[in-house]
């Protein structure tokens, strides 16, 4: 049955750890971990969740965009585990947009971010898959892949008047 897990927030050290390398894909030990987080994403009205945000030094993430309270707008695509990704290419093109994250609840921050990517990750399946994410995926995919290098978004933001709390956000740019 799987498992909410507790997401860890700014301050712990772990969240600024480089993720380690997955060696066994099929084991049990990361398919469960793939289960949990799956699990704790949709708890937490999340669009994506990275290992290292419960605790978990692997590189390892979900992509789950999906419509929801903190992200009414975003498209619906099915939840994709993502294990050892890697960013291939990118867009000259670069997009400033509003992001969160449920390692720093309550505030949201301006980021700039390549609008198309090609990306490369094994699934939980084992099998290689290399793609091309744009506009909000591949926001979320630079995000997540961020926090397996022990980044978080505030790293991101150009100055402090690019923050801004959740209920502000709420209140300024609602659904």
């Amino acid at each position: 049955m799987p498992e909410l897990l507790e997401v860890i927030e700014l301050g712990n050290p772990l969240l600024r750890q480089q993720a380690q390398w997955v060696e066994a894909v099929p084991s049990e030990r990361i398919q469960t971990l793939v289960e949990n987080l799956l699990v704790t994403v949709k708890e937490a009205n999340g669009v994506g969740i990275a290992a290292p945000q419960v605790a978990q030094s692997d590189r390892l993430f979900i992509v789950a965009s999906r419509p929801n309270l903190r992200y009414p707008n975003a498209p619906t695509m099915e939840p994709t585990a993502m294990i050892n990704p890697s960013l291939l290419a990118h867009s000259d093109e670069t997009v400033n947009g509003w992001e969160g994250c449920l390692s720093i609840p309550g505030i949201r921050g301006q980021v700039l971010r390549y609008q198309a990517i090609e990306v490369e990750y094994t699934g939980r399946d084992g099998k290689l898959h290399k793609q091309e994410l744009t506009d909000f995926v591949a926001r979320i995919f630079q995000h997540e892949l961020d926090h397996l290098d022990g980044i978080v978004f505030i790293d991101r933001v150009e100055s402090t008047q690019d923050l801004i709390t959740e209920r502000e956000y709420q209140r300024l740019f609602p659904g």
